[in-house]
């Protein structure tokens, strides 16, 4: 069987599996076990470019950059996601080597730092509502108002929080990079917690943005301009279903995109949850024709060798 281009777009718990295994090295445990399941796609002769969230681990670099304010410098939150970038492409490179040492594959692995840009005309610049970083109080939520110009909204239960602007992925600056690795046959991890955000100003220079980039979205982007053969969402879930967490729910196995979109009328699919997965899936859809697939970790591959996982189709 020929080999696919795959993008494949990780969530979180390929990198933390509970609220109780977050430092590095469960982290790396939980991406040595997803990193088994796309060795095994690798195997059969697939190119594979690896997107994976990094929202926790924003999180965790804001903390101790709030608890260290007073003796060092805020770091920038395109910074951040740079950051992240970085730290989560090593454990995957590493743990991705070593799954392929395991079934004699001699491949390299490589993670691009990813800009994509968006435009400062989105309108979530103008009414931000993502939420980073952790709850605070008051005075501390004020002072970063006042001081750092942060949008901050309340919860009357949990305190204050920071909200950034979600712009919608337009480009992929390195697209070329990941290119020309892929035509080399690389595994390349890109895209990162979305990407890095910036712009271009009028005389094409590049400036970064106080903003986070949906993952998926930006993965959709990815998988589109590449014109891989197939999108795969990892999440937590093994299929994509009806009335979740109800009596009545039921796993889907294949959907066409006009049956997608009629579930979206519906509100069947979460907002922040499924639903950015679903509207990444039928966006890649619908411009390349390929297949989409939504699964969890465990069946990456059976989802493209077996019944696993929801696929999402043309027609």
């Amino acid at each position: 069987m020929e080999g696919k281009l795959i993008v494949i777009a990780i969530g979180g718990n390929s990198l933390i599996e509970d609220e109780g295994h977050v430092t590095v090295a469960a982290q790396y445990k939980a991406a040595e076990k997803t990193a088994h399941h796309i060795a095994r796609l690798i195997k059969e002769g697939n190119r594979v470019v690896i997107a994976h969230g990094n929202g926790p681990q924003v999180g965790y670099i804001l903390l101790r950059s709030e608890y260290a304010r007073k003796i060092l410098h805020a770091v920038p939150l395109d910074s951040c996601v740079a950051d992240t970038q970085g730290a989560i492409g090593y454990q995957l490179q590493k743990a991705l080597k070593n799954e392929m040492k395991k079934l004699d594959l001699d491949k390299k692995c490589a993670t691009v730092v990813t800009q994509v840009e968006v435009s400062d005309s989105d309108p979530s610049f103008s009414n931000p509502t993502k939420p980073i970083g952790s709850f605070m109080k008051k005075e501390d939520a004020e002072y970063h108002r006042d001081h750092d110009g942060w949008s901050i909204v309340e919860d009357p239960k949990k305190g204050w929080r920071r909200v950034v602007a979600s712009p919608k992925p337009v480009s992929i600056i390195e697209l070329d990079t990941i290119r020309t690795l892929l035509d080399n046959d690389v595994v390349v991890i890109a895209c990162g917690g979305g990407g890095i955000p910036v712009v271009y100003d009028e005389d094409g220079m590049l400036f970064g943005r106080e903003a986070v980039i949906d993952k998926d979205l930006a993965s959709a982007i990815l998988a589109k301009s590449l014109k891989a053969d197939l999108f795969i969402i990892s999440t937590a879930v093994d299929k994509v279903c009806l009335d979740y967490g109800k009596e009545t729910e039921r796993k889907l196995d294949r959907i066409t995109v006009s049956e997608a979109e009629e579930y979206i009328g519906q509100k069947q699919f979460p907002p922040g949850s499924m639903l950015p997965k679903i509207q990444a899936a039928i966006d890649f859809v619908k411009v390349t024709g390929n297949e989409a697939i939504i699964t969890n970790p465990e069946n990456l591959y059976d989802s493209l060798y077996s019944a696993g996982g929801t696929k999402i189709t043309l027609s």
